[in-house]
């Protein structure tokens, strides 16, 4: 097996069959400045959300109301990320998800409205702009006097972006004019400035391509919102299509470089997914409350329906996918905090495992309501209509999937390309090919090992140790079969990314679990080290079972099936 180089995120290095364990060891905690400060906050926004959020009047009215709007401005929550010269919070990463969660406990329409403006709408300004460009725009989106919005998506244009038909043409006194429109913009009717992409005709590396570009577009440069789209759940958070019809926008309003859109979209979307993974905790956790309150409540046969041997596996499932999905988003929002360059794949990791799991505790807690819990005047129905969508945007969790897949597959993919050049000339290219063998032999006699989990752990570390050591060997195999092709091979993909799911999740449980028995003990920490372990069981059970179906499956007659029921417009055995 191939090596991984030093630059690669923790996961993406889990596909050499590396355990980069400095990355996840310790588990990240605040500061007690930091820790402080983000208590003062909680606690005013727990003061206002109380007096002001009323989610089932939000969903009934689909609007935020002009006193939620304001509320959220004045506690400066429009610009947590935001650096204090340009009047924000600064808030760590750490205590931005923290927010999140609080915001989503009480309401995902304002969570999404929070979240488009900060961790999408006005992100590519704080990761690309120039200063010039942060000094003029920055401190109006910080106090929320201005709204923030983020244009990608087209009808022809959603997680492939080379279908995109918006396009720019620079003009002879260096502005440019945009044309086209876009689709589900969060925030987009109420957007007073947008982050919009268009393809636009450029020299990079010596060559004239078109090639999407990123640009700030000012409501008053004239681009024009629809109406506010229909939707099935989050209806207080406004989305809407923008129609740009001759948008004259002036040269200094490019972001980045000319036909670097591409990169700053994708960065801008890997935070976005962090700050909607963080969400659907705090909306996991209040399902969670619903339900327990439902239980302690509801009898049935004389008896309390959490006596009941199915209910509590209910219970089991639910509290152990909210404990996973804590513990791999504050893991990811740590990495971030310390500097780590790319964690594309962690924060990808963190929005489908997230969003999964809550779809499955909101509907455990419906099912725990029972009729009750199908009644429009209880809030059952609304959390499971506002969740379906998580697993749709902010780009769809089989994207997702794909994405860890066949990013995590291109590094050991390229070193495998660099063998087979080895090999056909062998006396000049000795030094990839003793570096092959020497890892090959270096991960088969003592693989990578996590030395910093604690002791008690023993058994989950040893879990996750095997799952990685056997997943490396699985992904090489597959590289070898498949070659170039395996970017067809979506079954495959789809088993790969969640074996690497499962791992993440195996990892940062331990990580968290072996923080929490060196700070608690043993004793106060038994709670947490016996959800750590379930987890574990768990994940490494799932991880187990997806890499035996690598290779013995039933793909070939699930296309069959699926290429004959395209053929014949629906199903095709009917009884009568």
């Amino acid at each position: 097996m191939v090596k991984a180089s030093d630059e690669r995120s923790f996961t993406k290095s889990l596909f050499f069959g590396d355990i980069q364990e400095d990355m996840v060891f310790p588990y990240p905690t605040l500061d007690e400045e930091n820790m402080a400060r983000l208590a003062m906050i909680l606690d005013s926004l727990r003061t206002f959300a109380q007096d002001k959020i009323d989610p089932k009047k939000i969903d009934h009215e689909a609007c935020l109301p002009r006193e939620v709007v304001s509320g959220i401005k004045d506690l400066g929550l429009m610009g947590m990320q935001t650096p204090m010269e340009y009047g924000g919070l600064d808030l760590d990463t750490m205590s931005y998800a923290r927010i999140m969660q609080e915001l989503a406990t009480y309401d995902n329409s304002v969570a999404v409205f929070v979240g488009g403006h900060q961790s999408i709408g006005m992100k590519a300004l704080l990761l690309f702009g120039t200063e010039e460009q942060r000094t003029k725009y920055l401190p109006k989106l910080a106090s929320g006097e201005h709204i923030a919005a983020f244009a990608l998506t087209e009808a022809t244009a959603g997680s492939d972006v080379q279908g995109m038909k918006t396009r720019a043409v620079m003009n002879e006194d260096g502005s440019y004019t945009l044309n086209g429109s876009k689709i589900w913009i969060t925030n987009g009717g109420l957007a007073d400035l947008i982050t919009v992409f268009a393809k636009l005709k450029c020299i990079k590396n010596g060559e004239e391509k078109e090639r999407i570009t990123a640009f700030i577009v000012e409501k008053s440069m004239g681009f024009k919102a629809g109406p506010p789209d229909e939707k099935m759940g989050q209806k207080g958070a406004n989305t809407a299509s923008i129609y740009l019809d001759n948008v004259r926008v002036p040269a200094e309003n490019v972001l980045g470089e000319l036909g670097n859109g591409f990169k700053i979209a994708m960065e801008v979307l890997n935070n976005g997914r962090l700050g909607l993974a963080s969400g659907c905790v705090g909306t996991a956790k209040y399902a969670l409350k619903l339900a327990v309150d439902h239980a302690e409540e509801r009898k049935q046969f004389g008896r309390k329906i959490g006596e009941f041997g199915m209910i509590q596996q209910k219970f089991g499932e639910m509290i152990l996918g909210i404990y996973a999905m804590e513990s791999i988003v504050y893991l990811t929002a740590g990495m971030v905090d310390r500097g780590v360059k790319d964690f594309s794949m962690e924060s990808s990791i963190c929005k489908a495992y997230n969003t999964e799991m809550l779809w499955n505790i909101v509907n455990h807690a419906l099912q725990i309501a029972s009729g009750d819990g199908y009644l429009k005047k209880h809030p059952y129905e609304r959390l499971l209509r506002d969740s379906r969508v998580n697993m749709i945007f902010e780009g769809t969790n089989e994207i997702q999937r794909m994405f860890i897949a066949l990013s995590g597959m291109e590094g050991p993919g390229q070193k495998l390309a660099q063998l087979a050049r080895a090999f056909k000339d062998p006396i000049g290219e000795m030094g990839v090919i003793y570096d092959y063998v020497a890892t090959k032999v270096s991960h088969t006699v003592n693989a990578d090992r996590l030395t910093r989990s604690d002791p008690l752990l023993k058994d989950e570390a040893v879990g996750f140790e095997e799952g990685v050591k056997a997943f490396a060997a699985t992904v090489e195999a597959a590289l070898r079969k498949y070659g170039k092709h395996i970017i067809d091979e979506q079954f495959l993909q789809k088993r790969l990314a969640e074996i690497a799911m499962n791992l993440y999740v195996q990892v940062a449980c331990v990580a968290r679990a072996t923080a929490q028995l060196h700070a608690l003990g043993p004793e106060k920490a038994q709670m947490e080290m016996r959800l750590c372990k379930a987890v574990c069981r768990k994940a490494c059970h799932t991880a187990n079972q997806l890499l035996k179906v690598c290779d013995a499956n039933d793909d070939d007659e699930i296309r069959k099936i699926a290429n004959f029921t395209y053929e014949s417009g629906g199903y095709f055995c009917p009884l009568h």
